[in-house]
């Protein structure tokens, strides 16, 4: 199962085991129990604290626990084999029951453990969804810190009945105590939130005492990140507050065109981009969704941004980077059949069409590159452009063109998507140039029409913005309001790209220190009078 490179470097990290881990199975005949039995002897053979016994009882089979050996009341189980993206989320689950600390906020860990109820979570996953490892490591951690909290991790692929039965057409999928809970990618702060009631008012009075900054940053994507890096080495004090830290880069698999990178992931560049910040001080407010703005009264003023749970931040200077979101269609039955068949990540919920008739909405190259990434999965797609003629690049034309089992609609206008009620069955296309309509049957739809920025929330500020709701920029990255300045994808800079987010992220960086440098606090001025 594990080659020779994964054994050396999971008995690596196995050296940090504090205490016994207990792996129980309850296996059948299947090859993925038969895999399963193959991981985990391998696991047991690399450290004598892990031991290993295959007399498990439980109903879903092929599965295991990992537990803590002194103390059998916190475990997590796996069912079916947590390879692909979630190797990690194996590993980590190894060493926290083994009593090596994880590396998160004390204070999270420490709201975990304190959760009052009991908790029964069902988590299903697919070896290829770069949203999953957060969501199972953050149940990891809470199964394994609190007794009255339990996970059972589901690989979908391993139980397809059950993810038909339960009608699971996009993952991540988490169910509590039975019932549907949340679909889609999760952190621990986030799920906390969500059950512990108090948790915003203790992040509020968290936040709420902090000093004022003076380079103060909404958004943490490549833009935001790369902003605050630029301030916070010119030795001013930078924050970021980030609704999700990394942004769109969190739903980014294969990254190919960002120089001197040949190729890396969206979740791993967010995470370096994250280890860079801490590493140059800066402060990150993960989960801080920004929803008022009241820009200073004049020139080295505080500039006052509230948070969705109620805490206001002030800054001496604000740089915008809240990025864009993917664009709905906009068309009867796509909200209603969201998750149930309508999906806008390939990769995460490509598996689960494995098969199937599917869609994709929009030929740029995102649309483009998620009908031939998922033409390798599912038994048929019909890709839909609005344009007269498919938008990505002629390289990626021709490789779709390539390919037996897809079909291009171009001039095509999608009017409604149609479904039974449960799911989702079809969708009506227009012909745009005869008018004609006719229904296509179809199993899932994939929307990739490109981005929408996110500032709605800075209607009525006083900040310029686009009929579109583009932040209006300067060559500087300066609003109209002196001290804020904007850049990444919710600006009008064109070509929304990784790197072109980075250079104006820096861009706008470098502006808001020219203006700090040329403008003293209010404060300052009125003491020196």
């Amino acid at each position: 199962m594990l080659d020779t490179n994964m054994q050396t470097q999971l008995k690596q990290y196995l050296g940090n085991l504090r205490e016994p881990v207990e792996l129980v199975a309850s296996l059948d005949e299947s090859d993925t129990a038969k895999q399963t039995r193959e991981l985990l002897t391998q696991i047991a053979d690399l450290h004598d604290m892990v031991s290993v016994s295959f007399d498990g009882t439980h109903e879903r089979k092929p599965s295991f626990i990992i537990r803590r050996g002194s103390d059998a009341t916190k475990w997590v189980r796996f069912a079916g084999l947590p390879l692909g993206h979630e190797f990690t989320s194996l590993v980590l689950a190894l060493l926290w029951a083994g009593g090596h600390p994880p590396k998160v906020d004390p204070d999270l860990v420490q709201q975990a453990r304190a959760l009052e109820g009991d908790y029964e979570f069902e988590m299903f996953f697919s070896l290829s969804c770069h949203n999953c490892p957060d969501v199972v490591q953050a149940l990891t951690l809470m199964a394994l810190e609190n007794p009255r909290v339990t996970a059972t991790l589901i690989e979908g692929g391993a139980f397809k009945d059950e993810v038909e039965e339960r009608g699971i057409l996009a993952v991540p999928a988490t169910f509590l105590n039975g019932e549907s809970f949340y679909n889609g990618k999760m952190e621990l702060a986030e799920l906390l939130s969500k059950l512990d009631s108090g948790a915003d008012e203790k992040a509020a009075e968290k936040l709420n005492a902090k000093d004022p900054f003076e380079v103060l940053v909404i958004g943490g994507g490549p833009a935001g990140v790369a902003s605050a890096i630029y301030t916070a080495r010119k030795g001013f004090r930078t924050g970021i507050a980030a609704e999700r830290f990394g942004g769109q880069l969190q739903d980014t698999l294969g990254i190919e065109n960002l120089p001197g990178t040949s190729y890396t992931e969206g979740p791993k560049l967010a995470g370096d981009l994250k280890t860079q910040a801490n590493e140059n001080g800066i402060d990150l407010m993960d989960l801080a969704r920004a929803t008022e703005l009241r820009p200073a009264g004049e020139a080295g003023g505080m500039h006052e941004v509230t948070l969705a749970n109620g805490a206001v931040l002030k800054s001496r200077s604000l740089i915008l980077s809240t990025g864009a979101r993917w664009r709905n269609l906009g068309v009867p039955g796509e909200a209603e059949y969201r998750n149930k068949g309508v999906a806008y990540c390939p990769h995460c919920d490509g598996p689960l069409f494995k098969g199937k008739r599917i869609a994709v909405i929009g030929g740029g190259n995102s649309g483009v590159e998620a009908a031939i990434d998922l033409a390798k999965i599912v038994g048929h797609v019909t890709l839909i452009e609005f344009d007269t003629k498919l938008r990505a690049d002629e390289v990626l034309q021709r490789k779709l063109r390539s390919l037996p089992n897809v079909e291009i609609i171009t001039n095509g206008e999608t009017t409604k998507i149609t479904g039974d009620g449960s799911r989702c069955n079809g969708l009506v296309l227009k012909d745009r140039e005869t008018g004609e309509e006719r229904t296509i049957t179809l199993e899932g739809v994939f929307v990739q029409i490109g981005l929408v920025p996110n500032t709605e929330w800075l209607q009525g500020t006083g900040i310029n913005l686009t009929k579109y709701g583009e932040i209006i920029v300067d060559e500087h990255g300066a609003t109209n309001i002196p001290g804020i300045y904007a850049g990444g994808d919710a600006t009008i800079v064109p070509d929304k790209q990784i790197v072109v987010a980075m250079g104006e992220g820096a861009k706008a960086g470098l502006g808001a220190f020219d203006y700090l440098i040329r403008n003293e606090p209010v404060e300052e001025i009125a003491n020196a009078a």
